[in-house]
């Protein structure tokens, strides 16, 4: 089985938190901790989303970033208020390997996503898509779930590829933080749109939850958080239940 298995951390700094339909923030521990700690479990990558970065405007703290770096010897990519190339750059300085960014391209420019992958590469530009489901289809939102963009997401997961982006972080405002398993028909329809990876995130309550997702819209990675930082499973059982017990159909 290749399907990666990512640690993900939403960030207040100076903590990881966990919410819950991105609100109701509960404080898990220190990034750095956290980080080493899925590192020495086996995760393929790390992702560091500070989710409020964007939505109070401030600028990032390049050093927490830094410090979590440090510890890590697996990809890392990292997102949160990213509004320019500088930012990009600062963080790769930081240590990131990919950086992710969503409220600006959705809510501002695009056309950065043109620019980052043009400059660094589109295996260093992740695109971050916050997905709330309305009727039969589902609308992008930035901002921890709080801001609408009338953004279609299946239309926006097709533009982001045609710019260059060269990875999706799937969202689901939802059913995240909710533990009762992913929306699967969203990371489906997602997965069958685009020829780039698509790591889905949002609603992993049991290993069970994470077979079924990969069974049925085999992503390239899985993001998991409340799992691992309520302590109810380790990347190594993760990877160990999934090698035992998944079939993905070609």
């Amino acid at each position: 089985m290749t399907i990666r298995i990512i640690a993900k951390l939403d960030v207040k700094p100076p903590y990881v938190v966990k919410p819950v339909h991105f609100e109701g923030l509960r404080k898990m521990g220190s990034p750095s901790e956290l980080a080493k700690k899925y590192y020495d479990q086996g995760a393929d990558e790390l992702f560091y989303i500070d989710i409020v970065s964007s939505l109070y405007q401030r600028e990032i703290l390049l050093h927490e970033i830094e410090k979590v770096a440090n510890n890590l010897f697996i990809p890392f990519a990292v997102g949160g208020g990213v509004k320019n190339i500088d930012d990009f750059s600062k963080m790769f300085h930081m240590g990131a390997d990919k950086v992710v960014i969503n409220t600006y391209a959705v809510q501002e420019d695009p056309s950065i996503i043109d620019k980052a992958a043009n400059i660094f590469g589109s295996q260093a530009v992740v695109v971050n898509i916050e997905a709330k489901r309305w009727n039969s289809n589902w609308e992008c939102y930035t901002d921890c779930g709080r801001i609408q963009s009338q953004k279609n997401v299946l239309d926006w997961v097709s533009e982001v590829e045609q710019r260059g982006a060269g990875e999706i972080l799937l969202q689901s405002v939802d059913v995240d933080g909710r533990c009762r398993g992913f929306d699967t028909e969203l990371a489906s329809k997602v997965v069958g749109l685009v020829n780039i990876p698509v790591v889905a995130s949002s609603g992993a309550g049991s290993l069970k939850d994470i077979k079924t997702l990969i069974e049925v819209a085999n992503p390239s990675g899985v993001a998991i958080a409340s799992l691992l930082h309520y302590d109810r499973t380790t990347i190594q059982e993760i990877k160990k239940y999934l090698n035992n017990e998944v079939v993905v159909s070609q």
